[in-house]
């Protein structure tokens, strides 16, 4: 890892909010996963970040079984970064594993899959969470078997910014950017273990600026650092990015572990919103649909307005 956080050296102008995305390797163990997540977190924030962003599966590797390790939003992973977020300062955006259902796959197997969730914690912030939507089944994995999606699309206030979360594959799917676009995202964090192979590291490049571009808001993507596993399986390839509203990258890492800092300003996603105003909603949601356009934003605190109703409250 290198000596010091990678930081983005421009500065502009406007309300400003100064971020990191921490890119490293989970293993197996939520424990050790949680003293990684502390450390780099401390370094986040004695670089002034007030956003510090951690990967998909920083609680655990998608290398082991997800349903042994999953544990409620109330469990002992969860609280342990309730309380590191508290005790740095800062909010903050990490990737664990939340028990879901039990479902008999195909092939006649019985499986508890899990929810891959975003939890979304810390001073700046009224917790939420957000459980994935679009799952990897594809290039021959089927996420599906073991984790079960998500039905809605969240925005948080953080520090005055608001904030849209997604996770890893749903960046292949540009509706979720455009509704997180029209529910008034100005940050869009993207946390990520993306699979290596022939043609992965130009996809993720192409997809955040192209997503950055569909939400209008700011990206920050973080991803799980390169392994050599990971032409395997999706375990990292590294190359977090930021990206501005018109799909310029702002600010990229390697494959290597590292932490990104940056700060954004708020005049330049207005500025893009006013060039090129966020696409109107075209269609609605169909939550059987591959691509799930029939998820409504929502915005922690408020009624959800969605034909499926139900919205959940955030945790304060």
């Amino acid at each position: 890892m290198s000596g010091s956080p990678s930081r983005l050296l421009r500065r502009t102008s406007g309300h400003r909010l100064r971020l990191a995305g921490c890119q490293w390797t989970s293993t197996g163990d939520p424990v050790a996963n949680l003293a990684r997540i502390d450390e780099l977190t401390g370094r986040a924030a004695a670089s002034g970040a007030r956003l510090v962003v951690h990967p998909e599966a920083a609680m655990a590797s998608f290398a082991g079984r997800l349903d042994t390790v999953a544990e409620p939003l109330d469990g002992r992973f969860a609280d342990g970064v309730r309380a590191l977020a508290a005790r740095h300062g800062v909010s903050i955006v990490v990737g664990m594993f939340t028990p879901a259902d039990k479902i008999t796959t195909a092939d006649g197997r019985e499986r508890s899959r899990v929810h891959n969730t975003l939890l979304v914690t810390g001073p700046g912030t009224a917790e939420t969470s957000y459980r994935k939507v679009h799952l990897y089944d594809a290039f021959g994995n089927r996420e599906s078997d073991t984790v079960a999606p998500g039905d809605e699309v969240v925005t948080i206030e953080v520090d005055g910014w608001q904030v849209g979360p997604a996770t890893c594959y749903d960046v292949r799917f540009a509706d979720h950017f455009t509704a997180l676009g029209r529910a008034g995202a100005q940050l869009v964090v993207l946390p990520a273990s993306w699979g290596d192979g022939p043609g992965k590291a130009s996809q993720w490049d192409l997809l955040t600026r192209a997503r950055a571009h569909d939400a209008r808001a700011r990206l920050l993507g973080v991803g799980q650092a390169w392994t050599a596993d990971s032409v395997r399986g999706p375990y990292g390839i590294g190359r977090s990015v930021l990206a501005d509203p018109t799909g310029e990258v702002r600010a990229r890492l390697g494959g290597g572990e590292d932490v990104l800092v940056a700060e954004i300003d708020r005049d330049s996603v207005n500025g893009a919103r006013s060039a090129v105003p966020p696409p109107v909603a075209t269609c609605g949601y169909d939550v059987h649909l591959p691509c799930r356009v029939d998820l409504l934003p929502r915005k922690p605190g408020t009624r959800d307005v969605s034909p499926s109703a139900g919205a959940r409250r955030t945790r304060r």
